[in-house]
């Protein structure tokens, strides 16, 4: 048993499960990682896909009350259900659209370090621009979110198939340029992200299923259950952070790690 693969899966999962919620970019960290850490996963990226559901469950586990009541109230037809599910479909429909098209272009082009270090630091930049700049909260809920916002935040939504933009991050900062108050606008992101990453695995596994492998199926569990715990202890702390802190911290540590990112690069 190669211990150092083992542990590399598990410090990578929880890169993963650290980053998918926070305004950081966690497509940009596990790049970045994968190549300091010089870790070579199982054939056909079935890893990096399988983390990210990890993540991604752990989410829906922790909301899987809102997701019901939600699902019960559009079944019955309750205006706040519709309201609340119709604002999510229309966010998700631009992302899904316009990756289908570009994600393959996108993928080849920029999925390298070099990319994602340049793409944290403006990222972080444009965090600190709108957290100053940002007017008075119209929305302080969920249910109060109606159809052209979602559109807008959907639509920013689409800069994250950069890698090193954050999909978080985007939908986070179009929110509250959209006057969406913080705790809301990080939930909304929460929600957001779940038809998204879903698709997105779906479609990734559908593109690559020729090549993918299972060998190396325990690694790949490891990296599974290191992803879906630190989500799980993730999500809950950052709301609470954010609300009372806001996202500036998020955007210097952006910063400093694309300029360290860039200095390793060029002395490498």
């Amino acid at each position: 048993m190669d211990v150092t693969l083992y542990l590399q899966a598990i410090a990578i999962g929880i890169v993963e499960g650290l980053t998918e919620f926070l305004p950081v970019s966690s497509t940009g960290h596990i790049i970045l990682f994968e190549a300091v850490l010089g870790f070579e996963g199982p054939p056909g990226k079935v890893f990096e896909i399988v983390i990210q559901l990890g993540a991604i469950l752990a989410v829906c586990w922790l909301y899987r009350l809102k997701i019901w009541t939600t699902g019960l109230g559009v079944l019955q037809r309750d205006p706040v259900a519709l309201r609340f599910a119709s604002a999510i479909l229309i966010a998700f429909l631009p992302a899904a659209v316009i990756g289908a098209l570009a994600h393959k272009h996108i993928k080849a082009l920029l999925f390298n370090p070099t990319s994602v270090a340049i793409a944290l630091i403006v990222g972080g930049i444009a965090i600190l621009v709108v957290e100053r700049y940002a007017q008075r909260p119209r929305f302080k809920a969920l249910e109060q979110i109606d159809w052209k916002t979602a559109l807008k935040i959907g639509l920013c939504q689409c800069l994250a198939l950069v890698p090193g933009v954050s999909r978080a991050g985007a939908t986070i900062m179009g929110a509250r340029v959209f006057r969406v108050d913080r705790a809301t606008a990080a939930e909304f992101s929460f929600f957001l992200a779940m038809p998204t990453m879903l698709g997105a695995t779906v479609y990734d596994l559908y593109k690559n299923w020729s090549t993918l492998s299972w060998d190396g199926a325990a690694v790949i569990a490891v990296g599974f259950c290191a992803a879906f715990l630190t989500a799980w202890l993730v999500v809950g702390a950052f709301l609470g952070f954010v609300s009372r802190h806001g996202f500036g911290v998020f955007a210097w540590y952006r910063i400093a790690l694309g300029c360290l990112a860039l200095a390793w690069l060029w002395i490498r």
